[in-house]
């Protein structure tokens, strides 16, 4: 595949406002952080469902919107925002066992064909799109010095973030250079196994940098999140690929020229999230 450079050109321009809104909104405060990535989150929930209409399904998306939006908020650290408030982790853990019994029993009531159908791609767009943003706020909080885990700290995500990005650009230059063997080329045509494992060999580099920088993830666990998190992304924009072929179409939106939607640019996210934010969240309680 041989690199394109106008093409390199479009998507280096977009990422570096992309990269600026990012990490400012991280960086500057816990506020900024929580309404980026909510609306991120319903973005990425409104593009699911425009992909869900394309394949046939009719999801019922005004209340999957107020059923996003309720998710979401109760991932928000109530107790860095309010003092003396306690944390809604019951409330996150109770509302997400409740969604599918939720979506399934407004389904009984609707009056479209195939409701089932309709309920499943409804509560797949929350749990698709919405829960890893939601996720996030458990990840900026790894580090709270008592049991309310109050304290705001993003560099564990930064770090997580610049392993996502390092295996994006170095998969797509390993891939242009002397990418020969396909990996799936029935989902993505353009990923071969060579751009794959230079991008995972880079961010695990990479990784050793990054844990000099950030100690808070102690012994070979950075080394390890340098191995975990390229190939979880890998698989999580093999997902979405494989969703756009379904629906037949090359971009899930229209948001980052050169890069399509949110999906398109968050698609690393949908597996790293919640699977890097649970390890992490074992190792503190270990």
């Amino acid at each position: 595949m041989a690199l394109n450079l106008k093409t390199f050109g479009i998507r280096t321009l977009s990422a570096i406002v992309f990269v600026v809104v990012l990490l400012g909104s991280v960086i500057l405060n816990y506020y900024s952080f929580s309404i980026f990535f909510m609306l991120i989150a319903l973005i990425g929930l409104k593009e699911f469902y425009a992909l869900s209409e394309k394949m046939e399904a009719l999801p019922f998306k005004n209340f999957g919107y107020l059923l996003g939006i309720a998710t979401y908020l109760s991932f928000v650290n109530r107790v860095y925002l309010f003092s003396g408030v306690s944390s809604y982790s019951e409330l996150s853990l109770g509302l997400l066992i409740s969604i599918p019994f939720i979506i399934l029993s407004f389904a009984v009531f609707a009056k479209q064909p195939n409701p089932i159908r309709n309920a499943v791609f409804t509560m797949a767009g929350i749990f698709y799109a919405v829960l890893p943003m939601s996720m996030l706020h458990k990840l900026v909080f790894m580090n709270g010095t008592d049991s309310t885990n109050s304290v705001y700290y993003p560099n564990i995500l930064l770090g997580v973030i610049f392993l996502i990005w390092s295996n994006d650009t170095f998969a797509y230059l390993g891939g242009s250079f002397f990418g020969k063997n396909k990996m799936i080329e029935r989902i993505s045509p353009g990923k071969t196994w060579e751009g794959t494992i230079f991008g995972i060999l880079i961010s695990f580099g990479i990784s050793f940098l990054i844990q000099a920088f950030v100690d808070d993830v102690s012994g070979i666990n950075w080394p390890l999140l340098g191995i975990a998190v390229p190939i979880l992304a890998t698989l999580g924009d093999l997902i979405e690929s494989m969703l756009k072929r379904q629906a037949q179409v090359k971009d899930s939106g229209n948001v980052m020229p050169g890069h399509g939607g949110v999906l398109d640019r968050f698609d690393s996210m949908i597996l790293v999230s919640p699977i890097i934010t649970a390890y992490l969240m074992i190792l503190k309680l270990n």
